[in-house]
């Protein structure tokens, strides 16, 4: 038997579709890395702007002569908008964790699905094919 002979459709379409596969995989720590670094220098941007902005009006609001009480509940509500919003940081990172779970089982039922279809056609193409005279 010859090579070509050996050769079928869904061996030509799975050779190229595993290089493919291989590729997008190879190539998933580099991405996590660059989105992971360009997040970083997002959040470092935003810091570094409050900080700027911090050192430019601290002798305008200081000329202010701000009640102390004021500052101290403000300074309250501040500590409870960050103790909320790290809050929700922390249920969206649980929610990521749990969804990307459930997607995972899914995709996981699905393969063992296609695998109980593609068993009944191979038994299917089998039965055809004893039928097929050369």
């Amino acid at each position: 038997m010859s090579e070509d002979d050996s050769l079928s459709i869904c061996n030509v379409w799975k050779g190229n579709t595993s290089k493919i596969i291989n590729e997008l995989e190879a190539q998933i720590p580099s991405h996590f890395q660059i989105y992971s670094d360009m997040y970083k220098e997002y959040l470092h941007a935003i810091d570094n702007i409050f900080g700027t902005c911090v050192l430019s009006e601290k002798e305008f609001f200081e000329k202010l002569d701000i009640d102390p009480n004021f500052l101290k509940n403000l300074g309250k509500y501040s500590d409870f908008l960050s103790s909320t919003c790290i809050k929700q940081i922390e249920n969206y990172d649980n929610y990521l964790k749990w969804y990307s779970q459930i997607r995972a089982s899914g995709m996981k039922s699905y393969e063992e699905f296609v695998h109980t279809m593609m068993d009944s056609y191979s038994k299917t193409l089998s039965n055809f094919s004893k039928n097929i005279k050369k």
